[in-house]
C-alpha cells in the first residue's frame, strides 16, 4: 500500500497516547486486532483507553469480559478517574456456560459450552450494534475449544461475523506461546498484534514496552518503545525519536557564550546543530559552563531547555546566582524550560520525547543535559541508553539545537581520570576542564580538545570563577618557589 492510498484509508483512534503515531494515525477501520501481554502489563487500561476513544465520537461500545466482573473493570477505571459510562459491559464466565449446559445435558461437553458463549456474545452485538468492541480474554476460549484446529475454526468464524458488521475489534490474550504453536495461528488471523512487555530490573521501578509486532499495510515504526502506566492517563506510548522527524535543516549560526576569551578558543563560538562535551571532574566547572551558554542564549531572546539530573532547580538558581546569573525570570517566562528528574523515574524514550516537544513547542536553541552522567546512572542498561541518546542528539542537530552534555568524570583532583562508558564520539566539539593543585593553590584550566567544524584554539588557558563572573586567560606556570 503506497502513501496515498494509505491517506484513503479510513483508521480509528486507539485511544492510547503515542500509539497511534507509531502505527501512521490510527488502527485500519473494520478489522480485528489482538493485544498480548502478561498480567499487569496493561492490557485491559490499554483497552478501556481504546473504547472511551469511541465513546467520545459518539460510537456504540461493548466489553465482553470473560475473565473480569463489571466491578473489576469498574475499579480499574476508577483508579484513573474514568466512569464506565457509555461502555456496555458483557459479563460472561464459563461457569455461566456450565450452568446452562448443566439444564440440556448430564454432560458439559466444550461443544455446549462454546456454544453458549458465542450465542450470548453474538445476541448483545445484534442487540447493541457496537462499532468498537474488546473480546477478554482469549485464553477463557482456548480452555473451553480444547485444541488448536477447533480454536481457530472459532476465531475464523468470529471475525467473519465482526467484518460483516463493520466492527473494529480488539482481543486480549495473556498467552506467551513459548511452548504453544496456537499463538503463531491467532497472530496470522488477526490484521494486526500489539505487544505489551513488562520487566523488573534488580533495582528500580517496572520497565514497560510496547512492540506492533504486525500491522497489515502500515509502514509501522518497528522495534520496542518505552511505555508507562500513568494515573489518570492510562497507557502512555513513548515513540522512538526518528532523526529524519525533525525540522529542515538550518544553517548553522555560531553560538555565543558572552565571554570573549572564550568564544575566540572556539574560532569565533560554538555552531549551531552540533553537540558539545563538557567534561571534567568534580569542581572544575562544567555546570557553570553550561550555565554561561543558557544565560548568554536567553539575553538573546532564544529559548533554553535544561535538563538536571543531579542538581535541583533551586540549587541550580542559587550557584547561578552567586556568579551574577539571574535567570529566575526567564524560567517565570516560560523562556527558560527547566526538568529534574529523580533517578529510576523516566525511560530513555519518555525523556527523548520531553526534549522533543520542548525543541518544537518553544523553539528551543540551547539544550544543557546536566549531568549525563547521572541520565546512566539512573538506567539499567547504560550501553543502549547511549545509543537512544544517539538519535536524540541527532535529532536535535538537524533541528538547529546547541546541545550541551555534562560528563563527569572520577576522583576530585589529579591525572589518570576516566569515564565508566565512552562517550567521546558523541560530542562534535569537547570541551575539557581540569583543577590541579600547586603551591596550595586550586588552579582551573580549560582546552578545546575537539571541534569537527572550523578551526579552534589548542591552548590551555586559566579559568577563574568568581563572584563577578566568568574569566578565560592564557594559562601562566606559576614561578618556582
Amino acid at each position: 500500500m503506497n502513501v496515498a492510498e494509505r491517506k484513503k484509508q479510513t483508521v480509528v483512534s486507539s485511544g492510547v497516547s503515542g500509539l497511534d503515531e507509531i502505527i501512521r494515525g490510527g488502527l485500519p477501520a473494520s478489522n480485528l486486532y489482538i493485544i498480548q501481554g502478561a498480567p499487569g502489563s496493561g492490557k485491559t487500561t490499554a483497552a478501556l483507553q481504546f473504547l472511551r476513544a469511541g465513546v467520545e465520537l459518539g460510537e456504540p461500545c461493548i466489553y465482553v469480559s470473560l475473565s473480569q466482573t463489571k466491578a473489576e473493570l469498574e475499579a480499574i477505571a476508577l483508579s484513573h478517574g474514568w466512569t464506565l459510562d457509555g461502555i456496555r459491559v458483557e459479563e460472561l464466565s464459563a461457569s455461566d456456560s456450565i450452568n446452562r449446559a448443566a439444564d440440556q445435558t448430564i454432560f458439559q461437553t466444550t461443544e455446549l459450552r462454546l456454544d453458549e458463549t458465542r450465542k450470548t456474545i453474538e445476541s448483545a452485538i445484534e442487540e447493541h450494534k457496537p462499532s468498537r468492541l474488546v473480546y477478554d480474554s482469549l485464553l477463557e476460549i482456548r480452555l473451553i475449544t480444547g485444541d488448536s484446529p477447533r480454536f481457530r475454526r472459532e476465531l475464523i468464524a468470529f471475525k467473519a461475523f465482526l467484518a460483516q458488521r463493520n466492527i473494529v475489534a480488539l482481543l486480549l490474550d495473556t498467552q506467551t506461546y513459548e511452548t504453544d504453536r496456537t499463538g503463531e495461528e491467532v497472530d496470522g488471523l488477526a490484521h494486526g498484534v500489539i505487544r505489551l512487555d513488562k520487566s523488573l530490573e534488580e533495582y528500580g521501578g517496572v520497565r514497560r514496552r510496547i512492540e506492533v509486532s504486525k500491522m497489515r499495510g502500515v509502514p509501522v515504526a518497528d522495534g520496542y518503545h518505552d511505555m508507562a502506566i500513568r494515573e489518570g492517563e492510562g497507557v502512555v506510548v513513548f515513540p522512538r525519536i526518528v532523526p529524519g522527524a525533525a525540522a529542515r535543516t538550518v544553517k548553522p549560526q555560531l553560538i555565543k557564550s558572552g565571554v570573549d576569551t572564550l568564544d575566540e578558543m572556539f574560532g569565533g563560538g560554538q555552531e549551531s546543530g552540533t553537540t558539545t562535551l563538557v567534561i571534567g571532574q568534580a569542581g572544575t566547572g562544567k555546570s557553570t559552563m553550561a550555565s554561561l551558554y543558557a544565560t548568554a542564549a536567553l539575553k538573546r531572546g532564544e529559548s533554553v531547555g535544561l535538563f538536571l539530573f543531579e542538581e535541583r532547580i533551586e540549587t541550580f538558581f542559587r550557584r547561578s546566582e552567586g556568579l551574577g546569573m539571574a535567570l529566575r525570570q526567564f524560567h517565570e517566562d516560560g523562556q527558560l524550560i527547566i526538568r529534574d528528574f529523580n533517578p529510576n523515574e523516566i525511560s530513555p524514550g519518555e525523556f527523548g520525547q520531553i526534549v522533543q516537544q520542548a525543541v518544537n513547542s518553544a523553539k528551543v536553541k540551547v539544550v544543557v543535559i546536566d549531568s549525563f552522567t547521572g541520565y546512566l546512572n539512573s538506567l539499567p542498561h547504560r550501553e543502549k541508553a547511549v545509543r537512544d541518546i544517539q538519535s536524540l542528539l541527532k535529532y536535535l542537530a538537524r533541528a538547529g539545537v546547541l546541545t550541551m552534555l555534562i560528563v563527569a568524570q572520577h576522583g576530585l583532583l589529579g591525572q589518570g581520570v576516566g569515564i565508566d562508558v565512552d562517550v567521546s564520539f558523541l560530542g562534535d566539539t569537547v570541551l575539557l576542564l581540569r583543577i590541579a593543585e600547586h603551591e596550595g593553590r586550586l588552579r582551573r584550566s580549560i582546552t578545546v580538545v575537539k571541534k569537527r567544524h572550523g578551526p579552534h584554539d589548542l591552548d590551555v588557558r586559566e579559568l577563574f570563577i568568581q563572584s563577578s563572573g566568568v574569566t578565560v586567560i592564557p594559562y601562566n606556570p606559576l614561578p618556582e618557589a
